[in-house]
């Protein structure tokens, strides 16, 4: 039996497509990850001009970057109704939650890792296979991901248990995550926990929040990488930052 296949994806809407997909970030999130994906897929959400950007996500393609584009307004009411979940129960979280349910939906291989367009790998440290290897081995782990600081304190501190390459907790972030595919295609997207009520107001009732409910409810954990780690910063709708960031990308072409 061989190494279980994994797709790659990430998302981009108006605010961020064009440094994602005009700079050689998506290139890089790739690349940074050390692996050979069977599938990578940018998912396209809520964008103003859909022909340009698809125009972008063809010139992807062509120079395989990626393998497919995929808007997700076309999926979303069927992705809504394979998860018996209801648009107006996100309370104002459904932009946050649409395009992952949409990537688990369309994911056609054993494992999904999701990065969202504002988080890059911060260093180049072979974490995915042993993740797997985990996970294979402790059907308790749900989700797996690097560390979100480039050191472990708090994800110590978050702990239950650690081995010489993870430590072990509850907790989900919607920035990153790799998880098996088949345990996310569930309708498991409508529980509620006192502990998950952490998460912004803002989202309301978003995906990560959902996820990390059921997680608690059913004493699912996650693991998080000792070594490797991710960096997550926003992109500015002020358009003066927002052109510097587009900037900076270019110049690490």
């Amino acid at each position: 039996m061989g190494f279980p296949s994994i797709t790659f994806e990430t998302k981009c809407w108006e605010n961020d497509w064009e440094i994602l997909m005009k700079t050689g970030r998506l290139k890089r999130m790739i690349d940074s990850s050390r692996f050979v994906f069977e599938e990578k897929i940018l998912y396209i959400n809520n964008v103003n001009d859909k022909i340009r950007v698809k125009r972008s996500a063809e010139d992807l393609i062509k120079k395989n970057v990626i393998t497919s584009a995929v808007f997700v307004d076309d999926m979303a009411e069927k992705v809504l109704d394979f998860f018996s979940v209801d648009q107006g129960s996100f309370k104002g979280g459904y932009y946050y939650s649409i395009q992952e349910l949409t990537g688990i939906f369309n994911c056609r291989t054993d494992y999904l890792l999701h990065f969202s367009g504002d988080t890059m790998i911060g260093n180049s440290v072979e974490w995915i296979g042993e993740s797997i290897k985990q996970m294979e081995l402790d059907r308790e782990i749900l989700v797996a991901n690097p560390n979100w600081q480039k050191t472990g304190d708090m994800a110590k501190q978050e702990s239950i248990l650690e081995n010489r390459l993870f430590y072990k907790g509850f907790g989900f972030s919607d920035q990153c995550y790799l998880v098996r595919n088949a345990d996310f295609k569930k309708p498991i997207y409508n529980e509620k926990n006192e502990a998950s009520e952490r998460y912004p107001v803002y989202g309301g009732e978003l995906f990560e929040k959902r996820v990390d409910a059921y997680m608690r409810n059913h004493s699912l954990k996650r693991i998080t990488s000792k070594n490797a780690y991710y960096i997550h910063r926003n992109f500015s709708r002020n358009p003066v930052i927002k052109a510097f960031q587009y900037a900076l990308e270019v110049a690490r072409l």
